[in-house]
């Protein structure tokens, strides 16, 4: 994911506007607004900046640690859905929790 569509989706998804976002990460509307129509490109720690003011962590991971972690991630919510079924086992289900 780009950085202009990574930090749109969080800023709208924190429910900020430009200019509560910029405020935050103590920069200007006109500077959120160019990164995330993709006419100006942030450096990691500008990005990372924004992002935690929308709430978002910024953790860049190699492409095998990242596939891994979307599976993990999908693992656990089959089985937190095979938990909410209305058949319950005795004792419940157990897997390994996986760091996040």
């Amino acid at each position: 994911m780009d950085a202009a569509s990574l930090l749109r989706i969080s800023r709208t998804r924190a429910g900020l506007s430009q200019r509560a976002l910029a405020t935050a990460a103590g920069t200007s509307q006109s500077a959120v607004a160019a990164i995330e129509s993709g006419r100006k490109r942030p450096t990691v720690a500008t990005l990372d900046r924004l992002l935690l003011a929308t709430g978002t962590e910024l953790v860049l991971a190699d492409p095998e640690q990242a596939a891994l972690l979307r599976r993990a991630r999908r693992l656990e919510d089959v089985l937190h859905l095979a938990e909410a079924l209305p058949f319950r086992r005795p004792g419940g289900l157990r897997f390994p929790r996986v760091p996040t």
